[in-house]
């Protein structure tokens, strides 16, 4: 059996988290999906530069080979050096192999030079030798050489051209230096900016589960706070306050049943119980053979009123069981009109087509006896039994000459133990479940229930069922409003009533 306690929250035997706070967890997510998107921003910056600056080397060091072995075509090698000294540029050292490996010119002024590169590449041809695997920040190989070859007299020459990546290296640097001074400061930034915002958005849910919190059965008139943010937590604020309306209504409702089942109960059983007194004060028994009838009468009145009760408590429950077959509905009718005749001097006519219905023969005979016994307490001289096939629906209307009911009171007869002022006698207004029964049995058999004004000057009745299958939705056209279906009456006295659900 489930207890209390099993669906409640308890932080002691809730699985453990890192994390447990959606705030945090929030913050957490945010920080790192910022850190991801950074990290590849930052690889992409990395490569995109280093392919910017070596490519601005490679392209002053083409240039720069140019230059130079146009130099050796028009000027041959005499004085090649010292021109390439002249025309020094910073960060790039030029040097003129000769056919036989040795250095032929350089425009570095350093004793024992070492050739920079082995590449020997043929007369107009261009080799290039990179740096490291990480090119500008990679130590192990400072510079980029890119060698061109060019023929002279005596053989052929090779135009090395070396571009160091010192300074290319030092802007990488800066650049990466100030990516990890600004990165933690961002996630930092992002982080506390998530952490206050979710705070800002959870503030309200917050409060809305700590009003939630203390309401009990005994204060269902509270209500939770409805955030001014018009978005989805004040959607949720909302949706909690409506749910609070309809635990109260129900809880008002349950109450009232149970306050209304204990005042009818407690009429019968006083009158059982002075019965019984007098019976006992009387040793001849005479007043038992003369009571007996009264206590009858009070019993059967008492266990009526119990299958009423217990009827309606199912609908609320479990929805009413139907057990559904062919019922003839004129049948029935017929059989309420025979029986009205015999037990009271009304008079009674009918206009009754043979109509079959699939349903509940019982409770369906419970509608109709509920419908007739409602219009003869009431009724003056005269009650008007009809029924009628229109279209895939049954129409059946119960209609009387006596006060009638006002508009106003329309909807609320149909509720638990309502008796109007002209009835609230209990010898014949009865304990006011006869048309809620009605109403139950009809929403049931997902059918329409409705009062207007009656031709006879009374009240009139109208049910609508459907004649096919209970699965198939009712047919147009329907229009009522009792109770938990909301519609509107469309009456002709001249013609039967059309009624349309929706």
């Amino acid at each position: 059996m489930t207890s209390e306690h099993d669906w409640r929250f308890d932080a002691a035997t809730a699985p453990h988290r890192l994390l447990p706070s959606v705030r945090a967890r929030s913050a957490v997510v945010a920080v790192l999906v910022v850190a991801l998107a950074l990290a590849a921003g930052a690889a992409v910056l990395y490569f995109v530069l280093q392919r910017t600056l070596l490519s601005n080397l490679d392209t002053a060091a083409e240039t720069r080979s140019r230059e130079v072995v146009a130099e050796i075509q028009a000027d041959g090698l005499n004085g090649l050096s010292d021109q390439l000294k002249a025309n020094a540029r910073q960060g790039q050292v030029v040097q003129v192999v000769s056919p036989a490996g040795a250095l032929a010119a350089t425009s570095d002024s350093r004793p024992n030079q070492l050739i920079y590169t082995e590449l020997r590449p043929a007369p107009g041809q261009v080799l290039r030798e990179d740096a490291g695997l990480f090119k500008i920040v990679d130590g192990r190989r400072s510079f980029l050489a890119l060698t061109r070859g060019v023929r002279v007299d005596d053989g052929d020459y090779t135009v090395i051209i070396v571009s160091f990546t010192d300074g290319q290296r030092e802007s990488v640097e800066t650049v990466v230096k100030l990516l990890l001074i600004g990165f933690p400061g961002l996630l930092l930034l992002v982080g506390i900016a998530t952490w206050l915002l979710i705070g800002r958005t959870l503030g309200p849910v917050e409060r809305i589960r700590q009003r939630v919190a203390e309401i009990g059965p005994t204060r269902l008139d509270e209500r939770v706070p409805v955030p001014q943010t018009r978005d989805e937590i004040a959607l949720l604020a909302i949706t909690m306050n409506r749910m609070l309306d309809r635990l109260q209504a129900s809880q008002q409702a349950q109450r009232q049943f149970v306050s209304d089942a204990s005042h009818e109960l407690r009429s019968p059983l006083a009158t059982l119980s002075a019965t019984l007194e007098v019976a006992d004060a009387d040793v001849s028994g005479r007043a038992w053979r003369d009571l007996r009838s009264v206590m009858g009468a009070e019993t059967a009145r008492m266990g009526i009123l119990v299958e009423n009760l217990l009827l309606l408590a199912r609908a609320d429950d479990q929805g009413l069981r139907i057990i559904a077959v062919d019922v003839d509905l004129d049948d029935l009718l017929e059989q309420e009109a025979r029986r009205l005749r015999m037990a009271s001097d009304l008079r009674v006519s009918t206009a009754i087509e043979p109509v079959r219905v699939q349903g509940d023969l019982l409770k369906l005979s419970q509608v109709l006896r509920n419908l007739v016994d409602n219009a003869s307490r009431y009724a003056r001289t005269s009650v008007r039994l009809s029924l009628i096939g229109a279209g895939s629906s049954a129409v059946l209307t119960v209609d009387d000459d006596g006060p009638g009911i006002p508009p106003t009171e329309r909807q609320r007869v149909f509720e638990r133990f309502v008796r109007l002022d002209e009835s609230r006698d209990r010898a014949s207004g009865g304990a006011g479940l006869g048309l809620p029964i009605v109403r139950e049995v009809v929403l049931g058999h997902h059918g329409a229930v409705g009062i207007d004004n009656s031709p006879e000057g009374g009240c009139r009745v109208i049910v609508q069922l459907p004649i096919l299958q209970l699965e198939e939705p009712l047919p147009e056209p329907i229009r009522l409003c009792v109770g938990r279906a909301r519609s509107s009456l469309v009456v002709s006295p001249d013609q039967p009533p059309v009624v349309e659900s929706r």
